[in-house]
């Protein structure tokens, strides 16, 4: 990426300062409690109430954007810039995951407390931390008199944790109006120490793709009564007999591109023999396969379709046979399968007729995006930008997000939340103690920045 060209004011968007008390607009967007799933408890102000916390917290921002409400709860800005053929789209959401009013929090999770330079709170990374770093650095772009080179979208969605159904709706509207992004960047990896054993350096993880993910119901029947006479297999017996079936090994495991150019990039920063090891790994795909899902956990989740029971239900008394049972199967799918795929070898896998087996929802994996791209490239600069000295790499996300719904209308769509994560961190989103540095807050403004002012021309 070549240096960004001075604004027409002969100035440097990349050199101006930014606004000061970012922690403090983040702090304040926690204390709106948008936790989608308790909508129905809770109602749409907490989401009504943030939305009106964006326009006092960023003014140029709604002053000089045009915004767009997309259903009740996306909210769609348009930059115009001085050409609309490479489009970019950043996107963030900002709904929330419920708090267990059980666990034990540092400080209340809606509070948005800043101690020792870090903002805690529901949010905090996911998924209102990085929706600050965007409109901060908008509007620090704005103050400095910017023009982007091309048209700027910012889609954010506020039901994201609930499918996101708002993100559809921005999708398909962007289709309809004959709008093709030429680079899409949502929530995904982070910058992270020690990514791999051996390797030393600091990542920027950025998925360049994600598994698709499946709901499965298993269930059975059979003869009710007195649990004093079962009968050879109970409704509850065929059901844990089927769940048993579904080992690790249901799907075989194949090494995704993605996970290989990882592997390239990060061989030069191993330690000894681990250097030696990650470059074998990287030539071989199929041993990469072969030792990943030997490892176990997450290694073994980037290469292979993982099976996961979740729920189990049936009978209604101690010492009462069930005529009913059921479980729950949640798998996240591999590149290369699909959700009817999927269903089909569990079918086969369970080799038992009278369970039945129903997709209750499922999306099939997203296309893998290109490393070797200007996109990809722009995204690497800004890493540099923000985070001197950083190595930049892909990887397959396992998680879902609101980037999925994109890859039908766009051919380069990454996941990368530009904050710096401990695994301590990474291990709060959706769990106790959620909380980012202010420092990395900064860093991640500076990366979008960096990002649209090196926009091609």
């Amino acid at each position: 990426m070549s240096p960004a060209a001075p604004d027409s004011n002969g100035s440097d968007p990349l050199a101006a300062p930014a606004r000061p008390g970012i922690g403090e607009r983040l702090s304040q967007l926690i204390r709106h409690a948008t936790v989608s799933a308790e909508l129905a408890e809770r109602g749409p102000e907490p989401f009504e109430a943030l939305v009106a916390s964006l326009a006092e917290l960023y003014p140029l921002v709604h002053e000089r954007l045009e915004l767009e409400r997309v259903t009740d709860f996306g909210l769609l800005f348009r930059w115009p810039g001085a050409s609309d053929a490479k489009p970019l789209v950043l996107m963030a959401h900002y709904d929330v995951v419920p708090v267990d009013e059980s666990d034990d929090w540092r400080f209340p999770p809606f509070e948005g407390r800043i101690a020792d330079g870090i903002v805690y709170g529901r949010g905090a990374l996911d998924d209102k931390g990085p929706l600050v770093v965007v409109l901060d650095a908008v509007e620090n772009l704005l103050a400095a008199g910017h023009e982007p080179a091309q048209d700027v979208y910012l889609s954010f969605g506020g039901n994201e944790e609930v499918y996101g159904l708002a993100a559809v709706a921005i999708s398909d509207l962007l289709h309809e109006r004959g709008i093709r992004p030429w680079l899409i960047v949502d929530e995904g990896g982070a910058v992270v120490d020690a990514p791999l054993p051996f390797v030393t350096a600091t990542a920027a993880m950025v998925g360049v793709g994600e598994k698709g993910i499946a709901t499965l119901r298993l269930s059975a029947r059979g003869d009710g009564g007195h649990a004093s006479a079962p009968p050879t297999i109970t409704a509850v017996g065929r059901v844990a007999r089927a769940v048993d079936r579904l080992t690790p090994g249901t799907f075989p495991a194949r090494t995704p591109r993605a996970v290989t150019v990882m592997l390239q990039r990060f061989a030069p920063h191993a330690r000894g023999l681990g250097g030696v090891a990650l470059k074998v790994l990287a030539g071989w795909p199929w041993l990469t396969a072969r030792v990943f899902a030997r490892l176990g956990g997450e290694p073994a989740a980037l290469v292979r379709t993982t099976v996961a029971p979740t729920m189990l239900d049936g009978g209604t008394a101690a010492n009462v046979l069930p005529s009913q049972a059921g479980a729950i199967v949640n798998l996240r799918i591999a590149p290369g399968e699909t959700v009817d795929g999927t269903a089909a070898r569990v079918r086969r896998r369970i080799r038992d007729p009278k369970v039945d087996v129903v997709v209750v929802e499922g999306s099939d994996p997203s296309p893998q995006s290109a490393t070797d791209n200007a996109q990809f490239g722009l995204i690497e600069a800004a890493v540099g930008a923000s985070y001197p000295g950083t190595v930049t790499a892909p990887y397959l996300m396992m998680a879902a997000s609101d980037a999925r719904f994109f890859h039908r209308y766009s051919g380069s769509v990454y996941r990368f939340a530009p904050l710096s994560m401990s695994s301590a961190q990474r291990a709060s989103v959706h769990g106790v103690d959620e909380r980012v540095t202010v420092d990395s807050l900064e860093r991640g403004e500076r990366f979008h920045r960096a990002l649209i002012v090196s926009l091609p021309r």
